[in-house]
């Protein structure tokens, strides 16, 4: 469905790259990111986000940061440490970017997963792995 309201940096997202416009070897699939910049003025319906990844990433590589969460994201998500993409950084449309859902209230509505996001730390190592992708650190 979609955000219809614009959210601070550092939540974590599904942002779902697969409702067409990205192409291999862009990122295709529905994912977790961390939003970096959320509303501007004059900008209101986009979000920057940089994607996570459940697979390893090589350390040598500077533009890829380690996140270990406290607890597993929601399903199909379940696990606790993630990789952030910085050089996948990306602007996308409200209309991609969802809250995870969780299981359903008693009534059978369904709930969201709202406080989601990386402390200030993990905030800041993406940030410098963004300087790396875009190559504003030598």
């Amino acid at each position: 469905m979609g955000l219809n309201f614009p959210v601070a940096p550092r939540t974590v997202l599904l942002c779902d790259y697969d409702m067409g416009g990205f192409r291999p070897p862009e990122m295709v699939k529905k994912r977790p990111a961390v939003v970096i910049m959320g509303r501007l003025p004059h900008r209101d319906n986009l979000h920057t986000v940089v994607p996570l990844s459940g697979t390893e990433a090589d350390p040598r590589v500077r533009y890829h940061c380690r996140l270990a969460f406290d607890q597993p994201l929601p399903a199909p998500f379940a696990q606790q440490v993630w990789w952030a993409k910085a050089d996948m950084v990306a602007t996308v449309a409200m209309s991609r970017l969802d809250l995870f859902r969780t299981e359903r209230d008693q009534f059978g509505k369904r709930k969201y997963l709202s406080g989601l996001k990386v402390t200030e730390a993990q905030f800041q190592q993406i940030l410098e792995a963004l300087r790396y992708a875009l190559g504003l650190v030598n």
